[in-house]
């Protein structure tokens, strides 16, 4: 005979979620870095571990208000634990409107080869059709459109001068005004929030690094994702986010742009550097040749970094080795 008894009156309430610690995280994803091969792994982690992934259709909207910081704080604090959230965005400070702080993870990547893929994906998109160039920016005008990089950057058009170079650093000193103004105090700023509110900031140039360390320190979240990385239908479905048709400027015109992007660069090998210094703290080897000079003196052309200039040739199954190649 059961009677009218239930489960809670037999039995007390149902045992609370255990989460996982940290059970809020926040990828406030920097343009151009990556960030779309991560979000597609991300896609398929969530199904996997169960975690609640909340993703934002703007892109192209990272500075905001305060009643739409306080806004978008309110939504991402109420989202169900344990969640990630991502999203083009400046730092937010959850604190000032009396939220839980977040752990917050990114990556960024060389200034001037980040510069770059943006600059060409913007005119001529990647491989994916839903997404192509005609779509993001359909009322640039042709000339616009196939102006050459070094007419650009050598006669000093807005796209390539300050502050639009100014690009990365924004995305870790906040929402503040002067976080927009390249200079010490943004790059300071940036410097500080690095080591009070991230988990890790990764180098798009070792990814596979970056993606082991977010699995040793996010395993609710990371487990499996070097495995899921390296599958050859993923593989696949990241070669449509390869941008297309880039060229690579005069070395006079990089010149330019390191000597425009100082503070990028600063902030770039401070970020590097600590992430070696993890590395190294959890036996992870860096591969590199030698030290890389500081700006002011002289940098190595993106002709020596990992990412290919001619996309149109790629081999399907190759494509991470050949972009993230050492």
């Amino acid at each position: 005979f059961v009677g009218n008894s239930t489960y809670l009156d037999d039995h007390g309430p149902p045992p609370q979620k255990v989460l996982p610690f940290p059970s809020q995280v926040v990828y406030n994803r920097v343009g151009k870095c990556g960030s779309r091969t991560v979000v597609l792994l991300l896609r398929i982690l969530s199904e996997k571990h169960g975690f609640n992934l909340v993703t934002s259709d703007i892109h192209n909207k990272t500075r905001l208000t305060k009643n739409e910081q306080m806004e978008l704080i309110k939504n991402i604090s109420t989202a169900e634990q344990p969640y990630l959230f991502t999203r083009h965005v400046h730092f937010l400070n959850f604190s000032r409107f009396g939220g839980d702080q977040p752990v917050y993870i990114n990556i960024i990547r060389d200034p001037v080869n980040r510069f770059l893929s943006n600059y060409f994906f913007r005119r001529f998109g990647d491989w994916r059709g839903e997404q192509n160039h005609m779509i993001r920016t359909p009322n640039m005008r042709q000339e616009e459109r196939y102006l050459d990089i070094n007419v650009c950057i050598l006669e000093n058009y807005p796209e390539c001068s300050n502050p639009r170079l100014f690009y990365i650093i924004p995305y870790f000193c906040g929402q503040h005004p002067r976080c927009r103004e390249p200079g010490e105090w943004a790059l300071e700023r940036a410097k500080l929030n690095v080591n009070e509110n991230f988990l890790l900031v990764g180098i798009l140039e070792e990814l596979e690094d970056v993606l082991l360390l977010l699995e040793r320190f996010l395993p609710h979240y990371f487990k499996d994702v070097l495995s899921i990385y390296k599958n050859p239908e993923h593989r696949k479905l990241g070669n449509l986010t390869v941008t297309v048709k880039k060229t690579v400027p005069s070395p006079e015109a990089i010149q330019i742009l390191y000597q425009r992007m100082r503070y990028e660069y600063e902030f770039y090998y401070y970020v590097k550097e600590q992430f070696h210094l993890l590395k190294r703290k959890f036996g992870l080897k860096s591969h590199i040749r030698k030290p890389s000079p500081r700006p002011e003196f002289f940098i190595p052309s993106p002709l020596e970094t990992e990412e290919p200039i001619n996309d149109e040739e790629e081999d399907d199954e190759k494509w991470l080795e050949d972009i993230y190649k050492r």
